[in-house]
């Protein structure tokens, strides 16, 4: 697979570092604004970001955090990607595409076997980057513990 990655839009740049996420929010917008977080709890949403991979999108000239995703993964096989979010302010820019070929491109050199993620609606712009439904869903199975 080719890098068909659109470049990030400039003024912007991605950022793995974790000094850098601004957990405040991060928290907002996935506990008020995702519906796959929404009230998620603020300790709950701290430890997710201390056991994952985070890639974070800054405004250059502000510093500002305009977009957000993490990677749950033993950078050996597998990897899940997760809570990507990009601020209202910011969206139709290309920044969530950018964002996400910059994770896959990060993950590229481990040899991961699969990336998974989970989408309602964004489904466009993860075929974009390679992304395809399951083959065989029928072999994926789910322990849910409850909300």
């Amino acid at each position: 697979m080719t890098d068909n990655t659109p470049p990030l839009a400039e003024g912007y740049e991605i950022s793995t570092d974790p000094e850098r996420i601004d957990a405040g929010r991060v928290h907002h917008w996935l506990s008020t604004d995702a519906y796959w977080a929404i009230g998620r709890p603020r300790e709950k949403q701290d430890r997710a970001i201390a056991g994952s991979l985070n890639f974070g999108v800054y405004a250059v000239e502000s510093g500002d955090q305009v977009a957000y995703a993490r990677v749950v993964t033993d950078l050996a096989d597998f990897a899940w990607l997760c809570d990507v979010y990009v601020d209202r302010s910011v969206r139709g820019e290309g920044i969530g595409t950018a964002l996400v070929g910059a994770v896959r491109e990060h993950l590229r050199p481990y040899g991961l076997r699969r990336v998974l993620l989970a989408t309602h609606d964004a489904h466009g712009v993860y075929e974009k980057l390679g992304f395809a439904p399951l083959a065989e869903p029928d072999r994926w199975m789910a322990l849910v513990f409850g909300q």
